[in-house]
């Protein structure tokens, strides 16, 4: 029985050995082929170095209009929740009964902040903001209302919950009227979806374009080494062992032109960055643009190697199979 059981453990060890092998020399082959194709790319360098600005340039477009996106939520992203409410006191309401209707407003759950601007300090404030300080010296009356100021909590921050809240305050019977300035939000969010959604058209258009550019590549190059694929056939060599170097090929224009987008990407948004320092410093404000993360370079990396295999793999499934011996 030791014998027998000797046996069988020999063969198992074996039989996994020589799976081991198997994969070991499936793996190598793979990666030599890759190294092969790379080099066949060096040997015509011109046209694929054409091919690779063309599939570059096609993702430095969308990516850019990304970026410009993301910058502008990056702007925008501080006035989410601006929804600050302007309540209008009536002119005849004394001091004294404002500041009572402050502190009755403070009670407010929906409200985290209440400031009261009274219409002597609103004038004020006009005159140097103006700049028609002597002018308005002239005036028999002071013509601005008191303001209060509130501002919502954040369950009441958004627009709907605000502009009920604002129905809700101009109730009050020492309110004019109330205003909320929220509404050039919603245009600046509007805008931006719009521009999202023309992002994804563009690179739509942009990212098929790229697998038509690649798979025509790729088929001109089979139909260069068409007798060379039948001469492999002739040997033995399966399609799948035919197609790997085109697989690669693919790989690699993706690779490459990933790198080559993400360079025109970055001299872009250097270029731009002088222009928007120079608006800010206008503003007298500092904006920094972003450019590509680690994570959004890797994912950019990941989509051009995508599109580059799966533009290499439509020609090679539908041209290699058609490559037969006897057609030669």
């Amino acid at each position: 029985m030791s014998l027998l059981f000797k046996s069988r453990t020999s063969q198992a060890s074996n039989t996994e050995t020589s799976m081991m092998l198997s994969w070991y020399f499936i793996v190598l082959n793979i990666i030599r082929q890759g190294i092969h194709s790379l080099g066949e790319m060096w040997r015509t360098t011109i046209a694929s170095m054409m091919t690779i600005a063309v599939l570059g340039v096609s993702l430095t477009l969308p990516a850019t209009l990304y970026l410009v996106v993301k910058n502008v939520q990056q702007v925008s992203s501080g006035f989410e929740n601006a929804s600050e409410i302007s309540l209008f006191v009536k002119k005849e309401l004394s001091d004294k009964e404002t500041k009572i209707l402050v502190k009755r407003l403070k009670l407010y759950p929906e409200i985290s902040n209440v400031i009261y601007i009274s219409n002597d300090v609103a004038l004020e404030e006009f005159k140097q903001v103006s700049g028609f300080g002597q002018a308005l010296d002239y005036l028999d009356s002071n013509p601005l209302p008191s303001v209060i100021s509130v501002t919502p909590t954040n369950r009441y921050s958004k627009p709907e919950a605000a502009r009920a809240l604002l129905t809700k305050l101009e109730n009050e019977r020492e309110i004019e009227f109330g205003k909320l300035d929220i509404e050039w939000l919603e245009r600046l969010n509007a805008l931006l979806s719009l521009l999202r959604e023309s992002v994804i058209t563009i690179a739509f258009l942009l990212l098929t374009s790229v697998i038509l550019i690649i798979g025509n590549t790729i088929r001109l190059s089979i139909m260069d080494k068409k007798e060379e694929i039948q001469v492999m056939k002739l040997v033995g060599a399966t399609n799948h062992f035919i197609q790997t170097p085109f697989l690669w090929t693919g790989i690699w224009y993706g690779v490459i032109g990933g790198f080559f987008a993400f360079i025109c990407i970055e001299i872009m948004m250097w270029w731009l960055g002088s222009a928007v320092a120079e608006v800010t410093g206008v503003y007298q404000t500092e904006f920094i643009l972003q450019g590509l993360s680690f994570f959004e370079f890797m994912n950019l990396i990941l989509l051009a190697v995508l599109l580059g295999l799966f533009g290499s793999y439509l020609s090679v499934k539908r041209y290699i199979r058609e490559i037969e011996p006897d057609k030669i």
